[in-house]
């Protein structure tokens, strides 16, 4: 039980004073009252009232307040910092993975930079473009697509540096799919002829032809006649015969048909990107590409 200090005067002082004169009253009085409250109230207070570490005084039995030593506390926040920045990685990587299997296998967006598919999609829209197609789904006549260069359709135009290191983070983004690909080897228009169709332009009426049936082509940009170059040809096997929306500005199978049959007009189906879906940049444009011929 913890001892009080004793108060000289105080009906709890354990010392009575003497109540008559002498040397051994005196001395009974001066060290039981003055030494024995010194030895009782001041020491017995200094041994009871320590100051815990932060300065505070501590009260009679009250435990002694320790702190973990700054060294431990250094090792559990860098345990921390690291386990967090590992947890960090791990979902960075497992997103770009993700990102370059879905890039590479099932959807992959494109930039638009020309008009030549007016007013279907203008320049600086991106659309995202189904890989499944063609492939694991059919392609067909009236779908819009992308595909590589079958040859020198594009002419080489040297693209801005934005900087070395700018420049690699850019292609990175690109390659696992975060980015849209500026499109700078591949082409997008509308397919007007599958393997086998005859093509041709223009009947009667002033409409392209498809195996002696009119087209109805309302998606050619309003005020633009359906082709000013005539044309017959039969498409190839594995090869599709494309154009684009914008006709007066688009340098398709027409302009690339040298020897008038439609074999070096049409693109390899193997060249085929995939079908473009939708249009997902800018919002206020976000829309699906349906086929306007009815056919997906």
């Amino acid at each position: 039980m913890p001892i009080s200090p004793a108060r000289p005067g105080s009906s709890e002082d354990p010392v009575t004073p003497a109540l008559g004169p002498g040397p051994t009253t005196s001395a009974g009085s001066e060290v039981g009252g003055v030494a024995g409250s010194d030895a009782g109230g001041v020491a017995g207070s200094e041994a009871d009232g320590v100051a815990d570490p932060a300065g505070a005084p501590r009260g009679p039995g009250e435990p002694v307040a320790t702190e973990a030593p700054p060294a431990s506390r250094r090792r559990s926040v860098v345990a921390a910092t690291g386990t967090a920045l590992r947890e960090v990685v791990v979902v960075v990587v497992m997103a770009l993975a993700l990102s370059f299997v879905i890039k590479t296998w099932l959807l992959q967006a494109f930039y638009i930079p020309s008009s030549s598919m007016e007013d279907t999609l203008l320049v600086g829209d991106r659309v995202v473009v189904n890989k499944l197609v063609p492939g694991a789904m059919d392609l067909q006549r009236g779908d819009v697509v992308v595909f590589s260069d079958p040859g020198d359709w594009l002419v080489a135009t040297p693209r801005e540096s934005q900087g070395t290191v700018r420049d690699a983070v850019h292609e990175g983004l690109v390659f696992v799919g975060l980015l849209p690909s500026t499109s700078d080897d591949h082409l997008i228009k509308r397919v007007v002829g599958l393997p086998g169709d005859r093509v041709s332009c223009c009947g009667a009426d002033g409409r392209l032809q498809v195996n002696g049936e009119p087209l109805d082509e309302g998606y050619v940009r309003p005020g633009d006649p359906p082709s000013t170059i005539p044309f017959d040809i039969t498409v190839p096997a594995d090869r599709v015969w494309v154009m684009g929306d914008h006709r007066s500005d688009s340098e398709d199978s027409r302009y690339h048909d040298d020897a008038g049959d439609g074999r070096t007009g049409s693109v390899p189906l193997t060249d085929v990107t995939g079908r473009a879906v939708a249009v997902v940049w800018p919002f206020d444009r976000f829309t699906r590409l349906a086929n306007p011929l009815g056919n997906g």
